[in-house]
């Protein structure tokens, strides 16, 4: 496969500083001599310009920094368009989980133009569904699966001219542990499959991870996985932007991605939310550079 990298250091989406190293963080733990011993071929595109929070005001409270946000994912979709016209696997390196508005939109505009569909699988510990209006914040961070779906600012939900960039039956939410007040209720009324983490204890993360590939497939030409790092649990992921205990294990952070491969069905791929001010010796990057290495086929055997 031949791999483009994009690192995108954005950092605006929420108030603790330090995810805008992600990227830098990843690629120290070596992610692209892991993926190039996988038979890949990568090219590692670098960074994006980034604006940070020092250089402008973060405007309305209800949507801070969205001017400068929009401007970034709306480069990030261009982006992976590109990747994908190239006949590359596009895979994005956050930076919080605003990002994902741009990768998304990249992902869904190459596919429509082909009169085509596309899934999503959403691993966070939060459901990322808030809107302006329901947000106790105002951080982006915590609106991009929300946009994505079609709700929110126009600015980030019609990227490319239209909306939503994916529809909500072919979308999965893995790990949920921590949602806003306001915020249920759109993720209840909005038809994406949830899996929380008492359905991940029920369940077992092999089942969860079966239903959710099969919501994502069906009818669709495949299916973005946007994986925030936050969902593992903090002993193994310490090093995140908003980190809830409880999360997924080692393990069961593999096994996803493991299954992932096999489904032979993933479009796209985003690592997200990774503060290397806040980790123990890069030890959640490392995680992150093992687990974009089993969604991108390596095997224990």
């Amino acid at each position: 496969m031949k791999i483009q990298i994009l690192g995108v250091p954005l950092d605006l989406g929420q108030e603790r500083r330090g995810v805008d190293m992600g990227p830098s963080a990843v690629r120290a733990a070596g992610l692209n001599a892991e993926l190039q011993s996988l038979g890949h071929q990568i090219e590692d595109t670098g960074n994006i310009h980034v604006k940070i929070p020092e250089m402008q005001h973060f405007g309305d409270r209800r949507a801070k920094y969205l001017n400068e946000i929009a401007e970034t994912c709306q480069e990030v979709a261009h982006r992976v368009y590109q990747t994908l016209e190239a006949g590359c696997f596009p895979l994005s390196l956050g930076g919080d989980h605003s990002i994902a508005i741009g990768t998304q939109a990249g992902v869904s505009k190459f596919y429509r133009d082909r009169r085509k569909t596309i899934g999503c699988i959403w691993l966070d510990a939060h459901a990322d569904m808030n809107t302006p209006e329901t947000s106790p914040s105002g951080n982006i961070h915590g609106m991009p699966f929300a946009i994505t779906l079609g709700y929110g600012p126009k600015s980030l939900t019609h990227i490319f001219g239209y909306a939503p960039k994916v529809r909500a039956r072919n979308c999965a939410l893995i790990g949920a542990r921590n949602l806003d007040a306001r915020e249920r209720g759109l993720v209840k009324d909005s038809r994406v499959k949830v899996f929380t983490m008492r359905d991940v204890d029920e369940l077992g993360l092999r089942t969860v991870m079966q239903k959710s590939l099969e919501v994502a497939a069906r009818g669709t030409a495949g299916f973005v996985v946007s994986f925030d790092m936050d969902v593992v649990d903090p002993s193994e992921a310490p090093g995140v932007g908003t980190p809830v205990r409880g999360g997924i294990t080692f393990r069961e952070a593999h096994l996803a991605m493991e299954l992932i491969a096999d489904s032979q069905g993933m479009l796209a791929l985003e690592l997200v939310e990774i503060n290397p001010i806040i980790d123990l010796q890069n030890k959640t990057a490392m995680l992150g550079v093992g687990l974009v290495s089993s969604a991108l086929g390596k095997k224990i055997l």
